[in-house]
Parts: C-alpha cells; sequence; structure tokens
C-alpha cells in the first residue's frame, strides 16, 4: 500500500531526483512498477488520479475487487488465479484477439501518414474484399486519445463529414433516433441521445430526432423538411438496450433515401465485424448503405482501430478533387502500422476461423437458452433479444418481481430503482460464478451479453446455468446476498 508521503512524491518531482542535462527527472513509476502493483494501490491511483465517480459504481459491482493479471481465449485470469468467464466482451473490442501474436503486431513499422505504407494501403484493400460493390473508398481512423476514449468517434465524426459535404450547403440537417449512441465527441454527441452524455454542451443544432424504426416518422421527416441530407442511425443500437428493426423496416429506409437523396450513414461501430452473425448487420435485410464505421473489434481487441468506408461516388463529391482531398485526410495517427497489420490479422482470422458462422450458431443457442429462462422466470425475465453474439436480457422493473401485494407500494420508486436489478445480478454473477457482463447507457434494466466472437457451445451453458442458479435464488435472496456482497 502506498503511504502519504510515496503518494505526494508521485504528484511532485522528488527534491533529490537524478538531474539529466540540467532538468529535474520527476519521480516516475517504472513499467515493472506498474506491472507489480497491488490492488489497494491500484484502486488509490485510480481516486487521486482518475475518476473518484466512477470508483463509486466499481464498488458496486465488485470490479474494484478485480486485478486482471492475464487474458486468453474466454477468459481473464485476477491476481488470485480466479478465471472469470468474458461475456462483456470489452465494449464488443474483443473479437478474434485470442489468436493475433503481438510479435506481428510490433514487427509493424509505425510510419505517419505523409507516405502510403503497406500495412495501411493493405489493410484497407483486405477491407474492400468484404464490401459490397458500391462501398469503394475506405478511411482508416487511429486514436491515441485518453484511457477512456477510443477512435469509434472519429470514424463516425469522418462518417458525418463525408455525408455532409456530400449532400451539399443547402441540405446540413441530420435525422438521427431516440436512444441512439454514435459517441462522445462534439460532433457526433449533437446526435446521441443521452442526456447524461450531452450534459449542457452547446451541440450543433442541425438535427432531427426521430423513433427508433419508425419509417412514418423518417418519411414524414425527409417529407416536411427539404434541408435534410443525411440520415444516421445505428443499425442495432447498441446503448439503447440491444434494439432492433425488422429488415423490411432496412428496406424501407434504403428505398427513401433513393427517393428523396438522402445519403444514409449505418453506424456498425458495435454490431459490425461479425458480431451479428454477418460481417455487417445490415445485410441481414440485403440492403447497403452510402456511408458505414466500423471500429471496435475491427482492431482485433489489440489495438485502437476504426474505419469510415464511402461510397465511392458520395467519397468523390465530398473529397475527390485535388483542392478538396485533404479535407479530412488521415490524422498523425491515422494508418499506424501496427494497428494496421493488427486489423489484417484479424480480418485474416475472422475468416480462417469461421468466427461470423460461429457468431451466428452460438448467438442463436444462446437466444434459445435465455427465451427457456424467460419462461422459468417471468416475473424477474422481462425480454430477451438480439442478433448473434449481440444480445441483450431486458429485467422487469423491480416491483414486478416482488409478491403482487408488495407491487403497489414499491411501483412508485421503479424509475429511481431502474438498474438495480440488473446491477445486483452482474456483482453477483461476478462474485460468486466468475462471470462477466455488460450493460446499457439508456434502459438500465438491460444487460448486454456480448462475448468475444470465440465462444463456444460450452461457454453459453456455463454462462446461462451460473444466470439459472443465480435467479433461483429468488429475488429477495439476491438482494441480500448483494447487501451482503459490499459489506464482505
Amino acid at each position: 500500500m502506498l503511504d502519504k508521503t510515496q503518494r505526494v512524491a508521485i504528484d511532485a518531482p522528488a527534491l533529490d531526483a537524478p538531474v539529466l542535462g540540467g532538468i529535474t527527472k520527476p519521480d516516475l513509476i517504472t513499467v515493472e512498477q506498474a506491472k507489480a502493483m497491488s490492488l489497494a494501490d491500484m484502486t488509490t491511483l485510480f481516486k487521486d488520479h482518475l475518476n473518484p465517480g466512477q470508483l463509486h459504481f466499481m464498488k458496486l459491482l465488485g470490479f474494484n475487487k478485480v486485478k486482471v493479471e492475464s487474458a486468453e481465449g474466454m477468459y481473464y485470469t485476477d491476481q488470485n488465479g480466479r478465471k472469470i468467464l468474458d461475456f462483456f466482451g470489452g465494449f464488443l473490442a474483443r473479437s478474434p484477439s485470442a489468436t493475433i501474436t503481438p510479435a506481428s503486431c510490433r514487427r509493424a513499422k509505425n510510419s505517419r501518414t505523409k507516405t502510403a505504407t503497406r500495412s495501411r494501403s493493405r489493410s484497407c484493400r483486405n477491407m474492400r474484399q468484404r464490401l459490397p460493390r458500391t462501398l469503394r473508398r475506405s478511411h482508416l481512423a487511429i486514436s491515441t486519445w485518453s484511457s477512456s476514449a477510443h477512435p469509434a468517434p472519429e470514424a463516425m465524426e469522418a462518417a458525418l463529414k463525408v455525408a455532409e459535404r456530400a449532400a451539399g450547403p443547402k441540405r446540413p440537417r441530420i435525422v438521427y433516433a431516440e436512444n441512439s449512441f454514435h459517441g462522445k465527441t462534439k460532433g457526433v454527441l449533437s446526435i446521441t441521445d443521452g442526456p447524461l452524455y450531452r450534459g449542457e454542451f452547446k451541440l450543433l443544432d442541425n438535427n432531427v430526432k426521430v423513433p427508433f424504426g419508425d419509417i412514418d416518422a423518417i418519411r414524414n421527416a425527409f417529407e416536411r423538411d427539404p434541408t435534410i441530407g443525411v440520415l444516421v442511425l445505428e443499425t442495432i443500437q447498441g446503448g439503447g438496450g440491444i434494439v432492433q428493426a425488422s429488415p423490411e423496416f432496412w428496406r424501407e429506409v434504403r428505398a427513401l433515401c433513393d427517393k428523396y437523396g438522402v445519403i444514409w450513414v449505418a453506424d456498425e461501430v458495435q454490431c459490425g465485424m461479425g458480431r451479428s452473425g454477418r460481417f455487417f448487420a445490415f445485410e441481414h435485410a440485403g440492403v447497403v448503405p452510402d456511408v458505414t464505421a466500423l471500429a471496435k473489434s475491427l482492431g482485433g481487441g489489440k489495438s485502437a482501430m476504426a474505419a469510415m468506408i464511402a461510397r465511392r461516388d458520395v467519397y468523390m463529391k465530398a473529397y475527390g478533387t485535388k483542392n478538396t482531398a485533404m479535407i479530412h485526410a488521415h490524422a498523425t495517427f491515422g494508418g499506424i502500422g501496427e494497428a494496421c497489420i493488427t486489423a489484417i490479422e484479424g480480418l485474416n482470422i475472422m475468416y480462417d476461423e469461421d468466427l461470423i458462422e460461429n457468431a451466428a450458431v452460438q448467438g442463436e443457442y444462446l437466444l434459445e437458452r435465455l427465451n427457456a429462462l424467460k419462461a422459468k422466470y417471468p416475473k424477474i425475465i422481462k425480454d430477451v433479444r438480439g442478433q448473434g453474439l449481440m444480445v441483450g436480457l431486458e429485467f422487469q422493473d423491480f416491483s414486478q418481481t416482488l409478491p403482487m401485494v408488495l407491487r403497489p407500494v414499491v411501483s412508485v420508486l421503479d424509475d429511481k430503482l431502474k438498474g438495480s436489478l440488473s446491477g445486483f445480478i452482474g456483482a453477483l454473477l461476478l462474485k460468486d460464478y466468475d462471470t462477466l457482463v455488460a450493460f446499457t447507457e439508456y434502459n438500465r434494466n438491460v444487460i448486454r451479453l456480448e462475448p468475444p466472437l470465440i465462444c463456444e457451445r460450452q461457454h453459453v451453458d456455463q454462462f446461462v446455468d451460473a444466470l439459472d442458479d443465480l435467479l433461483g435464488r429468488g429475488i429477495i435472496r439476491i438482494v441480500k446476498d448483494f447487501i451482503g456482497s459490499q459489506f464482505g
């Protein structure tokens, strides 16, 4: 445990620190010291230097008690040698990462963007091999932001920009959906429907919000406002609670955009890269958008990697001349060798190991087993939905899980209690069953199940059997056990 003197030393240069070239070197932690740091020291530094508020929620869920020492296949290993089943998937970033070799990534030259590097060119070529014929141009986005960020919003920013320029200055308005999540940078935050994330920032106001999956609302918006030039939708809403629209909806979206000359941007950051059982989730409907964006597992769980991909005519209209080519060229770390090599290897592994088909097969089995649990525990489980290995498990409002006599009294608190049951269950799955799950941004009653695409039938059984055993305790005991875990 760091004592007070050591904590102060981290914050200020030591007076007797070695002098290099007349510059005093501060008391820096080395890589070896960081690796050897205890869980208590990690918690102290997180509280002092990162996010004290976030630590509160980590403690509620028991995450503060886990120090991950290694990860292999479907499991994390903590400081006690405990194997933890991963049904969280690193916010969908872990896909074929189990077999990507760090050595191949390290061999890549990290060339900057002024040269047409082999790795960047080949990764774009590989991506093109898997694209629908109408999607020809790709813009690769790499980010080295803080630990709380990733390149996904950068790719979506690029998608918005290429679509807006192609639509033209007379059609600047953008249609987006309720409960959407497209990122936290200011451009895409303007079309992210989350009051918490939007905060009190001054955002772009050239947008129109419609209910997700409501084709009539989109049609009415297009008819009323000829300045609408862009439609942005997640193909499967992740933050909204794993929400889908029908194949018929997406076919009508394509027809409406063609009729009104609106550019359709499909956000596939979460649901793309084989997650849904197809490479792109929009393929289930047999349609192709004008622009799309990938991230998350594009880096194979080994690097931060994202791509904006546009139809050739859209891209050329936006940036197709020598005077416009540099408006949105690659940034400092765009197309960096190590990340591109990871993407090349990751794409090959997805097909060599048949992981897209595996996502479809295991996802169908997961839905089948969860629906059986829903039938077994109808007072606890409200809905099961999803596609491939992107599944949402929604619990009833808290009052509905209680005996009939208590429901009227507790129902007035349901809104304030939203997320409590999913939190209790998520925390106990980790504590008692060595299983890690994720949650959703907006519908707090939903647990999201997004294991790596290497997930096998035995892992599905391990997870569902654990959940079955936990739900079998009954709500009263689940609440008592969670409360007990906070003092254990």
